[in-house]
């Protein structure tokens, strides 16, 4: 598996992640508070360096995914066919995280069948821990 890298500016999301929180860097300027991901030093509307990070629902909506066949890196060939996704969050439409759906938070990553996915459908983050950090993933919500 690939382990996210942890930079200076991304630190607080994982931090975050770690308590089961998915939060989000925004401008802290009162006249501003755009949000962003991922994480910088400069908000890209006011170029203020001023930053909060606000608390999300967890909720979103698919955007947009795939289904590498084969997959791209020999560590996921045993998994195939999973899926990677783009989430568009709930409160913040413009921002898209990517990751996987799954079954449950510690399943793998082909624990879903790929009929069931669909643009559009709702999804609720879940984290598990990959080498010693909290990795958002998504399930798929009913209805």
């Amino acid at each position: 598996m690939l382990t996210p890298v942890v930079d200076e500016d991304g630190a607080p999301f994982w931090e975050y992640a770690a308590r089961g929180e998915l939060r989000v860097q925004a401008c802290a300027e009162e006249d501003c508070g755009e949000l962003r991901f991922p994480p910088r030093p400069c908000c890209p509307r006011c170029q203020s360096f001023a930053a909060e990070w606000r608390l999300m629902s967890g909720r979103g909506r698919i955007w947009s995914y795939v289904l590498p066949h084969p997959p791209l890196l020999p560590g996921y060939a045993e998994q195939a066919p999973y899926n990677a996704v783009l989430v568009e969050l709930a409160e913040a439409p413009r921002i898209r995280l990517a990751g996987n759906v799954v079954a449950a938070p510690d399943a793998p990553l082909n624990s879903v069948d790929p009929a069931r996915l669909r643009i559009g459908a709702p999804v609720r983050v879940a984290f598990t821990e990959i080498d010693g950090l909290a990795v958002p993933r998504w399930l798929l919500e009913r209805g």
